[in-house]
């Protein structure tokens, strides 16, 4: 690739052109020690501010081209996903510099949603052999499907990083994403009429949004190209109209052969473009010791 960054590899994704590889040197997260330590967690979540101070130490390390090259990526139809992460996991890289690093990363394309499952600015789950939650988040040996974020709060969703803190005891549970363009069967159901009709769209008790909202599951971007807001658990279809439509539109996207399925390393950090990037997680194989722990934030771009 044509981006180079002084303390950065940045290479092709190796299943898919459209998603950008970035490894972060030994030397750069040495460098990040330092200013990640000025603050613990609770100043980042009580205080906004404090995460655009950890973003700018990031982004400095770069000459501020690290920033440039992450927003030209999310935004970019022909790419909009980028990996990135520590090239080497050391000691000095636990859960709490994980939140950071991430934190950092998200303030240099927008500004992060209030996550109302976790009451802050960013949510942390496990995944384990036992599950009694109402979310096919933590079910660990069902696969989810592919879908977008945010599609039951009223908060625009432009982007998601999912960052994978901890695993232990773990087989299969891949990263499945699908980007629209490559969807065998994006215009057949973009152009049916009822996927521009307003559906409801409610969530589970576990995500502590206490109301619904109504929007279409197909939408256009400012040249016509299709966008889509989806996801299986939560959309209440009216009529049979819609649930016929859902039912097409679920198979027909579990179905896909251009799904990319993709191991991540602990410390990986996936960031998408929540618009034309639906993403999903394989099943895993069964184990009494299974434990994942994930990071997500989601938010909007900077309006500058």
């Amino acid at each position: 690739m044509k981006n180079e960054i002084e303390g950065f590899d940045i290479n092709q994704h190796e299943k898919s052109s459209r998603i950008v590889n970035i490894d972060i040197s030994d030397e750069i997260i040495n460098k990040l020690i330092f200013p990640f330590n000025k603050f613990d967690l609770t100043a980042l979540e009580y205080k906004p501010f404090t995460r655009f101070t950890i973003a700018k130490s990031f982004d400095d390390l770069s000459n501020n081209k690290l920033s440039k090259l992450l927003n030209e990526i999310i935004k970019d139809r022909a790419t909009g996903c980028f990996i990135i992460k520590p090239k080497n996991i050391t000691s000095k890289i636990d859960d709490i510099f994980l939140v950071k690093l991430s934190t950092a990363i998200v303030h240099l394309i927008g500004k992060p949603n209030h996550d109302a499952m976790a009451g802050k600015y960013y949510a942390r789950f496990h995944v384990k052999h036992e599950d009694k939650s109402d979310s096919y988040l933590r079910k660990a040996y069902t696969n989810m499907d592919l879908h977008t974020d945010g599609t039951y709060v009223k908060e625009k969703t432009d982007w998601l990083l999912m960052s994978k803190i901890e695993e232990k005891n773990v087989q299969g549970g891949e990263t499945a994403m699908l980007h629209l363009d490559d969807w065998e069967h994006c215009q057949e159901l973009y152009n049916d009429p009822v996927a521009k009709e307003d559906f409801i769209w409610g969530s589970p008790k576990s995500k502590n949004v206490g109301y619904k909202v109504e929007h279409p599951v197909f939408s256009s971007d400012e040249k016509g190209r299709a966008q889509i807001s989806y996801i299986d658990q939560f959309p209440e279809p009216k009529n049979m109209k819609q649930g016929v439509f859902l039912q097409k539109l679920s198979d027909s996207l579990e179905e896909s052969s251009n799904k990319v399925i993709t191991e991540l390393p602990v410390g990986s950090a996936v960031v998408a473009n929540n618009y034309f990037w639906l993403h999903g997680r394989k099943p895993f194989k069964e184990n009494k010791e299974l434990s994942r722990e994930l990071l997500r934030i989601r938010g909007s771009f900077f309006i500058n």
